[in-house]
């Protein structure tokens, strides 16, 4: 039974859409990817069902409840948790303090610790680098610190977009590892990601999203064996 439910939605700019009846769906304990060029849709998908983007028609469902166009702030409290392109972290506050803006709505002090330790069981540098300022770490750091803020809000459904964008290929690899070990701990991923080979190879599915259309989906492996895909993603 899929958690998430994306159903036919269309998200415009202004007078530019977008999104062209996007339907995706997400089964619990699933990675699913996105892939596609620059400025086919992907990340304004993620937006369209975290709320940053409006959806102009279509319908979203999260465990059966409608979120289409709720605001940000309630599906992140319903258990949706969005990384977004280019982490978007605080600079100026320490690491500690952007893993506490993760728990904004955890009012108790021992679920808080609970949580930032289980942050630390997946990125130990984090607890290593408590009160630094997270605009001083590289940008591998930055991701990690990313990532565990939106675990901070335990999460049942984690959409990571560009989690190895600009990163050097072997903390790309760290990465990857490390949400496919989140995955294996039981959390449902819908990943956008422009390493295609990377996305598709820890994927269960994949959907191809081309001018703002879903073209193909399939199993993250029968995608890779594609030869349209090989030849335009992996090549």
């Amino acid at each position: 039974m899929p958690i998430l439910e994306v159903n036919n939605i269309n998200t415009y700019y202004g007078g530019i859409q977008a999104l062209k009846g996007i339907s995706i769906d997400v089964t619990q304990g699933e990675i699913v990817t996105l892939i596609g060029s620059n400025g086919a849709g992907k990340s304004t998908t993620l937006k369209s069902i975290s709320g940053l983007a409006k959806v102009k028609s279509g319908s979203i469902k999260f465990k059966k409840q409608d979120i289409t166009n709720k605001p940000p702030h309630e599906t992140t409290l319903l258990g949706v948790a969005h990384v977004p392109e280019g982490r978007r972290i605080f600079s100026n506050l320490t690491v500690k303090e952007n893993l506490l803006m993760g728990a904004f709505s955890v009012k108790k002090k021992n679920i808080i610790e609970e949580r930032m330790e289980m942050a630390f069981n997946y990125f130990p540098i984090l607890k290593e680098r408590l009160d630094q300022k997270g605009g001083t770490m590289s940008g591998g750091e930055q991701q990690m610190l990313a990532i565990g803020r939106a675990l901070m809000m335990k999460p049942e459904l984690l959409m990571l977009d560009e989690p190895s964008m600009g990163l050097a290929p072997i903390i790309v690899e760290k990465i990857f590892e490390i949400i496919n070990q989140l995955n294996q701990d039981g959390m449902t991923i819908l990943l956008v990601e422009q390493n295609a080979y990377q996305a598709l190879s820890i994927a269960n599915r994949g959907y191809v999203i081309q001018n703002g259309e879903i073209v193909l989906s399939g199993k993250g492996y029968d995608l890779i064996e594609n030869e349209e895909i090989r030849e335009a993603y992996l090549a």
